[in-house]
C-alpha cells in the first residue's frame, strides 16, 4: 500500500480546502469586528462583553431616540387617522360639519 506522501497530488486538494476554510474564518471574524459585532466562542457567549461606559450611554441615547419615533410615529398615524377619514367621508357631510363651525354660536 503507497503512502499519502508518495503521492502528492491528493495533498493539493486538503491543503486548497484548509486554506479556504481559514481564509474564510479570518474575514468572517474580521467583519464582526469591523461592525462592531462582539466575537463568539463556540457555544455563542461573547468572548468580550462591552459593560464600558461608552457602551451603557450609546444604548441609553439608542433608547431615548427609539422612544422619540414611536411618539413621532403615533402622532402620524392620528393625523394619517384624519386624512383617511376626510378622504373617505362623503361630501354632504364635511361641508354640514365646515358650515357648523363657521357658524356664530349663541
Amino acid at each position: 500500500m503507497e503512502s499519502i506522501l508518495a503521492n502528492p497530488s491528493i495533498l493539493w486538494p486538503i491543503g486548497f480546502a484548509c486554506a479556504v476554510v481559514t481564509l474564510g474564518w479570518v474575514a468572517t471574524t474580521w467583519m464582526r469586528i469591523k461592525n462592531g459585532y462582539p466575537l463568539e466562542n463556540q457555544w455563542g457567549k461573547a468572548v468580550y462583553p462591552k459593560t464600558d461606559n461608552e457602551a451603557v450611554e450609546r444604548v441609553k441615547l439608542l433608547t431615548q431616540e427609539n422612544a422619540e419615533l414611536r411618539a413621532e410615529i403615533g402622532s402620524m398615524k392620528d393625523r394619517l387617522t384624519n386624512v383617511e377619514r376626510i378622504v373617505t367621508d362623503d361630501s354632504h357631510r364635511l361641508t354640514n360639519e365646515i358650515e357648523a363651525l363657521r357658524a356664530p354660536k349663541n
